[in-house]
């Protein structure tokens, strides 16, 4: 079992949620709603999670989501902690309309970044529209 310094409860992390990037008041709003907040165990080196990280800038652009919250500010921070290893982690708020990642130092004491995904809404089948 890990110690309750390596890995933030909900509370913690949404004091955490400053203003590192643009996407944090929503984030903390999530929390605040019931949002399903993750932090997995360990750290990994920032390279990867600087590709992450880079790689859903990419592909949000690509695919014209229609909203972002930090993900352009999270390049420049992360990129700041070369070297380092770092931890994510997930908001996945209670209506799961958007999709929140979290980077924290190797620790999980401090917020480096947080971004934001809106998720477009999922198609309706046949089956969902019967009652």
């Amino acid at each position: 079992m890990a110690a309750e310094d390596e890995h933030p409860r909900h509370y913690d992390i949404a004091a955490m949620l400053k203003d590192q990037t643009s996407a944090c008041a929503a984030a903390r709003a999530a929390i605040a709603a019931g949002g399903e907040v993750q932090v997995p165990e360990g750290a990994v080196p920032q390279w990867m999670v600087a590709g992450i990280a880079a790689t859903r800038l990419r592909r949000s652009l690509k695919r014209g989501w229609p909203t972002t919250l930090g993900l352009d500010a999270n390049d420049e921070i992360l990129a700041r902690h070369r070297g380092e290893q770092l931890r994510a982690g997930t908001i996945f708020p209670a209506d799961r309309s958007w999709l929140f990642n979290l980077y924290f130092d190797a620790t999980g004491t401090k917020l480096l970044a947080c971004s934001g995904v809106e998720r477009p809404p999922q198609p309706r089948t046949k089956d969902s529209c019967e009652t």
